[in-house]
């Protein structure tokens, strides 16, 4: 049986792709290019996966995900986005997404992706499943990381950055395994020792060392 997918996407070229790509083995019951109409039209029309956009005006993918998913738990979402950030990834996975893939997947692999998450799998590339197993590990680890108040000031990003410099990380080695420059880990390091009121990567090392954040 075919499942039910509705598409979410603010760009008309993306909306017409991936009808043309999909509609041979799955039935489209509808799309939107906007937060509010996919919310009362994905309420409404109950698919089994939304194929869904993660930046939107409005408040992107985390947005529609807040609505619906309290109101429609039977309705699964597959991230379907440009972005591979991994504050990203963590953000629309704990709002409720079952998967995460990348624009650049081929349309065999969407296809899949669709049928798994249909089937209730989770599914991600593996360098996102990573992201996804770090974070959850981490808060598993911590117990007290939600209310810790000063870790709580780091974003996603920033708390990624602060493992790994206290692992021992060079700032080279946190931009490859980041995929971000070398001067936006600097950046995020300059914000964490700020907003943590340290001097030093010692320092720093030794403040993650006593949370075990390692």
């Amino acid at each position: 049986m075919r499942p039910r997918v509705f598409l979410v996407d603010d760009h008309g070229l993306i909306l017409a792709g991936l009808r043309a790509e999909l509609a041979d083995d799955v039935e489209i019951v509808g799309s939107a290019d906007e937060v509010g109409a996919a919310v009362e039209m994905i309420l409404e029309r109950r698919p089994d996966v939304v194929l869904l956009d993660v930046h939107m005006p409005g408040g992107g993918g985390e947005a529609v995900l807040r609505e619906v998913t309290p109101a429609a738990p039977e309705v699964r979402f597959l991230a379907l986005s440009v972005s591979d950030a991994a504050e990203d990834v963590i953000a629309v996975v704990r709002a409720g997404a079952r998967g995460y893939v990348t624009k650049n997947i081929s349309a065999p692999e969407l296809l899949e992706a669709i049928f798994r998450v249909a089937d209730g799998d989770a599914v991600f590339s593996p360098r996102l499943a990573g992201f996804v197993l770090d974070a959850f590990a981490s808060e598993d680890r911590l117990g007290e990381a939600e209310v810790d108040p000063e870790l709580n000031q780091l974003t996603p990003r920033e708390r990624q950055v602060l493992r790994l410099i206290a692992r021992g990380y060079a700032y080279r080695d946190v931009a490859t395994e980041l995929a971000i420059s070398v001067k936006t880990v600097e950046s995020h390091v300059s914000s964490v020792l700020r907003k943590l009121q340290l001097s030093s990567r010692y320092e720093l090392s030794h403040w993650a060392a006593e949370r075990r954040l390692t």
